[in-house]
This record gives C-alpha cells, structure tokens and sequence, in this order.
C-alpha cells in the first residue's frame, strides 16, 4: 500500500506492506493539481520509485499497489476527474484532498479537528456521526489565511512599501530584499512571477524576523488569530480534539492566542498515513 500527500511546495510518499510494517519513504516536490495534472502524476510516480529504490527494493507492477492520495486541489471536481481517469494502472486508487488526508492521519480515524497550515490553509473536521466539514481552503490569492503563501504575499508588501519609502525598513523588509536579489528591480522581476509556492518560500524569512520585528510579529499573531478562527467555525462549542498540523503550524505555535494553544492536542500522525488510511477504509 503507498500512500502519498502532495502538496504545492512537496510532495511525501509512504510504502508499508499488506500487513502495514514500513517499507519505504521518500520526499519530491509538489503535486497540487493546481500545477497541472500531468505533473501531478509525473511527480507522484517519481517520488513512489524514489521510496522503493531508498528501501532498496525493485518497483513492484502498479496492478499490484494500492494507491492513496491526499493531493491539494482534489476539491475541484474537474481537476480530480482528469486526476483519475489518467490513472496509470494501479490495482486501486483512493483519492482524496489533502486536508481530509491530513485530518485522518491527526486523529487515527476517529472524530476531530484539523487546521492545516502549509503553502496554503484548510481546516477540516470529522464528526462523531460521521459528517464532515470544511472551512477555508479557498486558495491563493482570495483564502489561504495563515498560510505560508498568505505570509510570504504580505511579507512581500512590506518589503515594496519599505522600498517605495511608505513604510519603514526593518530586519523582514532586508531579509525580503536580500533574498530576491537585493535592489528595486530584482524585487519587481521576482514579484511578477511569484507563485503561492514562490510567496510561501518567505514565511521562514517571517519567522525568523519575529523575535526582533514588529512587523513579522504582528503578520504572525494576526496568522494564529485566523488559524483560530478556522478551528471555532468548525466546532463553536469546543468539543472535539484539535490538531494544528502543516510544517508552518509546527513554527506557529509560540504566536497562537492562549485559547486556542490549550485547545490543541498533537497529531498522531501526518497526511501520508492519513492517505494510507483511505485505503483501510
């Protein structure tokens, strides 16, 4: 069984056999299908030989793999359908997005919530009867609050502004600056072909700024309030367990509101075993 969590900045891949012991794993780069569908495969495929090749292990016939699939984007139906259909053979294929992938990993199954934070943001919550809900996930440039596409895009902001003189030049804002390029027009050229992956690339920047910052503090607090938001709309009334999952929500936690911090219960585990959950189910 192979499950796999594509996002848009990467993609992770987990092997275990029929009997669920750990065969291999490996890392590629994204496959949200918002980057196209042929690549979505192409970059899953890869990553799968890449885990079996670390395990030392021959490519096993896709007719004789189960696949589960936690991508980014599955919530467009047309891209989910184009998804499927260029399916390359595997004897069974499970398709799901990655934040319910995300949410069944970070609960075991069982009835919870998650608030996802990656290049973008979702929250998803599993209900005691079954049902599910979604809040966020509206993606780049509309949704994706407290993500790092959403943090990379203001970060960017600030970095103009500090250059146009309308607002002040600070560690972020130099940080942002050197990274592009270091003057007026390679901030330009870099902004006119950033993607969310391309924006998400300068929340680290955000983070490290924030101890010494004011500006990337407050980018980060205003991240943990809408981060809690999502967890709220999801269950009012604060009975459900809560998992803040993603590699940004791991690096968000100091700037979380307190209400939500003592919410939180940690993730049991991550949207590749989410993925390979699919399969179970």
């Amino acid at each position: 069984m192979i499950g796999v969590d594509g996002g848009g900045s990467g993609t992770r891949v987990r092997v275990v056999s029929a009997d669920g012991r750990p065969v291999g794993a490996a890392e590629g780069p994204g496959s949200a299908l918002s980057l196209g569908i042929e690549h979505a495969w192409h970059v899953v495929l890869a990553t799968i030989a890449r885990a079996f090749d670390a395990a030392a292990l021959p490519l096993p016939e896709r007719g004789a793999c189960a696949l589960g699939l936690g991508l980014s984007g599955v919530h467009n139906r047309q891209w989910a359908g184009q998804f499927e259909a260029r399916s390359p053979g595997f004897a069974v294929l499970r398709l799901a997005t990655d934040g319910y992938a995300t949410l069944l990993g970070a609960h075991g199954g069982r009835p919870g919530v998650i608030v996802a934070l990656g290049t973008g943001s979702i929250g998803e919550a599993l209900y005691p009867d079954g049902g599910r809900r979604e809040v966020g996930g509206w993606g780049y440039p509309s949704g994706d609050e407290a993500s790092g596409a959403w943090l990379g895009q203001r970060a960017a902001q600030l970095a103009q502004m500090a250059l146009d003189g309308r607002g002040p030049h600070g560690p972020l804002t130099r940080a942002v600056l050197e990274f592009v390029g270091g003057s007026w027009q390679a901030m330009m050229s870099w902004n006119g072909d950033a993607d969310p992956a391309g924006f998400a690339r300068l929340a680290p920047l955000v983070i490290a700024a924030a101890r010494t910052d004011p500006e990337a503090d407050a980018l980060l607090r205003r991240a943990g309030d809408d981060a809690w938001a999502i967890a709220r709309a999801l269950d009012p009334r604060g009975e459900l367990p809560v998992a803040l999952c993603g590699g940004l929500g791991r690096a968000l936690s100091d700037w979380l509101p307190p209400g939500f911090r003592r919410r939180l219960t940690p993730p049991q585990g991550d949207a590749a075993d989410g993925a390979l959950r699919l399969l179970q189910r």
